[in-house]
């Protein structure tokens, strides 16, 4: 632009070239004024950052700033309030927004013993709580650290700019040249117009559009995911969701709640067996006997002797009679039925894992226990297809019958079971080679080997450390619901880089041709350029425009 302008007021158009002057910089206004957009969402993030924090000592509270808290203070968080940092609540109750970290907009109700998330605020009451992490540590610190680091790192289609940049500034310099001189020596054109129209072409060659065509968008995707509360930690993982076809889930505590219910009932002796299973198991801390419990209830009669047998079940006296609780091999053989035999089959078959309660000589009756399915399982597959995932897969270590079920309820297109942590590496390596980039979704905390060998790491986990670290995107709700627009947005990414690159080439190999037949201005070269930069800014910002649908996914 320089060697341009220099050379239009050399050969006498000085109107012109002061005109192109004013809108290169007007240009290189808005090439800043995109990325400070784009960056300015991010700021909005940063606000929900608690200043102070009232600390109690001695039952007095005094306003601190919020470096000054150490690990174990107690706060004390007023109505309309934020929490200063992760803590847990040691006395009062409220419901707390959680929308800064999770991107939820519905309050969630806290109690004693509830954790609570640096910058969410308590929207009624007031709550007492004991810190668990500095402010550096906190959630809240880790997601905008994240965040504005993905910002800074580049995507392998910037880096091809980059690349290209290096050798795209000499080839137009070149071009300006032949532009000017071959005209003049070899067909008998005017070296005034020719001078004219190779410095035309150095203008229309600036790369600021080109530049600016990849990182607003990008910064732009990672920001409106982190206010839905999904954390990408760059944009290289954005352009890789968008290319993703196939997509791994774990089932327990992901596809599923992680937590067992009585789902089936069989009842053979209707006057002892809940009141039996309920002596046997409410001392239990086995999570299948918590939902028994749930179920039942307890009862305040207790077994005379309670013995645990290692993977089979437990065993206990009453009033002289021997009870049994537990899978097919603690129950005695004298107490099996065909009838029983028959439904304990039908249960397995259905995929329920079963608990039988038995005396000596009877089967009082049997559970059909099943890990309940989260309630957006079924939309979530769904949603997931009609975003263009073509191989959704479920791997679980239950057995085949359980796997079926699940797979068949929620529309899974493939699913293995029976599969052992290290089982599970190995099956994301052999979906790699068969198919290609694969992206695993998981815990994040048993999960990490199979989240760190797929191409894509997904992790849900309420923010919680190990999620964090593992992964290479974060849904930091304890649900899936935000996967899908997460996946849409990715590929609004990817289609509005794409376009933006295609039509700022395209523009300046338009306005090259009319270089090339002497119709090319000083000024359309400018305004083809800073047209060019302000179609890709418009185009890179309204990726941070969410939908109403999107508001609403809770």
């Amino acid at each position: 632009m320089t060697v341009a302008l220099v050379g239009a007021f050399i050969i006498g158009d000085w109107r012109e070239g002061t005109v192109v002057a004013i809108l290169f910089g007007v240009n290189e206004y808005l090439e800043g004024f995109g990325m400070r957009q784009a960056r300015k969402s991010m700021a909005e993030l940063l606000k929900v950052v608690p200043k102070t924090a009232n600390l109690l000592k001695d039952g007095v509270a005094t306003e601190v700033p919020i470096d000054k808290l150490e690990l174990g203070d107690t706060i004390l968080i007023k109505a309309g309030g934020k929490v200063p940092s992760d803590a847990v609540i040691i006395d009062g109750k409220s419901s707390v927004n959680e929308a800064a970290i999770t991107g939820e907009s519905m309050p969630v109700e806290k109690q004693i013993g509830d954790a609570l998330f640096g910058g969410s605020v308590n929207n009624e009451g007031t709550l007492k709580a004991k810190i668990t992490a500095v402010y550096e540590d906190s959630s809240l610190a880790k997601i905008l650290h994240l965040v504005e680091e993905a910002q800074e790192t580049k995507t392998p289609t910037e880096l091809f700019i980059d690349r290209f940049a290096k050798y795209y500034t000499p080839i137009i310099m070149i071009f300006a040249v032949l532009v000017t001189i071959v005209p003049p020596l070899f067909f008998g054109g005017a070296w005034s117009h020719w001078i004219y129209e190779g410095l035309a072409v150095l203008i229309i060659g600036c790369p600021c559009a080109l530049i600016l065509s990849s990182p607003v968008a990008i910064v732009s995707g990672i920001t409106r995911s982190a206010k839905n509360g999904v954390l990408i930690k760059g944009g290289v993982f954005l352009e890789q969701l968008a290319k993703t076809k196939q997509i791994a889930f774990d089932k327990t505590g992901t596809l599923t709640e992680g937590k067992p219910a009585v789902e089936e009932e069989v009842i053979y002796d209707e006057a002892n067996f809940f009141r039996i299973s309920s002596m046997m198991e409410k001392s239990s801390g086995h999570p299948i006997a918590a939902a028994i419990i749930a179920r039942i209830g307890a009862v305040e009669a207790e077994m005379d002797d309670l013995t645990t047998i290692g993977g089979k079940g437990l065993s206990g006296t009453f009033k002289g009679k021997r009870y049994f609780l537990g899978n097919e091999q603690q129950i005695p053989e004298s107490s099996w039925t065909e009838i029983a035999r028959t439904d304990v089959k039908a249960l397995k078959d259905a995929g329920y894992t079963v608990v039988i309660t038995a005396s000596e000589t009877a089967i009082l009756g049997i559970f059909g226990i099943q890990d309940a399915l989260r309630k957006e399982s079924k939309d979530l597959v769904t949603q997931l297809h009609q975003a263009g995932m073509t191989n959704i897969i479920m791997l679980t270590g239950d057995h085949e019958k359980t796997a079926e079920k699940v797979a068949r309820e929620i529309g899974i297109d493939n699913y293995y079971a029976s599969l052992l942590p290290e089982d599970k590496l190995t099956k994301i390596g052999e979906l790699q080679a068969q198919n290609g980039n694969i992206a695993m979704v998981g815990d994040g905390i048993n999960d990490s080997p199979a989240l760190a060998t797929a191409d894509l790491g997904i992790a849900m986990g309420k923010g919680t450390d190990s999620a964090i670290e593992v992964a290479d995107i974060v849904l930091m709700q304890d649900h899936l619901g935000k996967l899908p627009i997460t996946v849409k947005i990715a590929k609004k990414v990817r289609f509005v880089v794409g376009f933006n690159i295609a039509f700022a080439l395209g523009l300046k190999v338009v306005a090259l041709l009319l270089a090339l037949t002497g119709y090319l201005t000083l000024w359309m070269a400018i305004m083809a350029d800073m047209g060019a930069t302000i179609v890709v800014t418009i185009f890179g910002l309204s990726i941070l425009f969410r939908s109403k649908a999107e508001k609403k996914i809770k």
